[in-house]
């Protein structure tokens, strides 16, 4: 048998590579289909998400690598697209797809928390803000605005500003609660530094609104600031007066 020339051997080494890795995204395809997410690891449902954007490529290392690069799933999911464009390995058109992806699973969380009580199941409710907010490069303030059986009745962002501060005014956000027919609000606002302690400012922001929403009978259960760091609630802080 003639030795392969050079031209060949590379042929038929990416024909190998090509082989590995198609066999291993029907394997990984298989393993979804019978056991859904619970089947997989993070990394390969994040394999998953990246087959539909690179789709001639081994995408574990990828994968793996997005996760180290970012430190945690949900870190990942809350990155801003152009910190995933930037990312190692990445293209613009991988970035939109997880970024889109990251966009419909807040969506649906979005959509739960309308239909039940937010109180019976906090850790949802912080994990849709952390995903939501935690990444932000400017603070942002939001207010959930709740039913009288603290259902999510709405999510809007109030402000944005520069890095430590956002302005947020009480008079503004009771207008719509008002508007709403909110009967409960809980305040959101991140810390871009990634430290989720609460200011001087904070504190008396969360007393003004507190205290606009008294004659409304509007309540005021949280302020909640959030962080890559992790979250901190003024209320379980102690950090709020009695008429929250």
């Amino acid at each position: 048998m003639l030795p392969l020339l050079p031209d060949a051997k590379n042929s038929t080494q990416r024909a190998k590579a090509e082989a590995h890795y198609l066999g291993h995204r029907e394997r990984l395809r298989a393993r979804f289909a019978q056991g859904g997410g619970a089947a997989l690891a993070d990394y390969e449902l994040l394999e998953l998400v990246l087959f539909a954007a690179i789709p001639r490529r081994d995408v574990k290392p990828l994968a793996k690598a997005l996760l180290a690069h970012f430190g945690s799933l949900p870190a990942l999911a809350a990155a801003p697209l152009s910190d995933l464009a930037a990312a190692p390995g990445m293209t613009r058109h991988a970035a939109i797809t997880l970024r889109a992806a990251g966009d419909l699973a807040a969506r649906a969380a979005r959509a739960d928390l309308a239909e039940r009580d937010v109180f019976t199941d906090w850790a949802r409710l912080m994990d849709y803000c952390y995903a939501a907010m935690a990444r932000e490069k400017r603070e942002q303030f939001r207010v959930l605005f709740l039913t009288r059986k603290n259902a999510l009745l709405a999510d809007e962002v109030q402000g944005q500003g520069t890095v430590d501060h956002t302005p947020a005014y009480p008079r503004e956000i009771i207008r719509r609660a008002l508007e709403l027919g909110a009967a409960a609000l809980i305040l959101v606002h991140n810390h871009p530094s990634g430290d989720p302690r609460p200011s001087e400012a904070d504190i008396t922001l969360t007393q003004e609104v507190m205290a606009a929403a008294k004659p409304f009978k509007i309540v005021v259960h949280d302020h909640v600031i959030v962080a890559r760091a992790g979250y901190v609630s003024l209320k379980n802080a102690g950090l709020m007066n009695s008429g929250a």
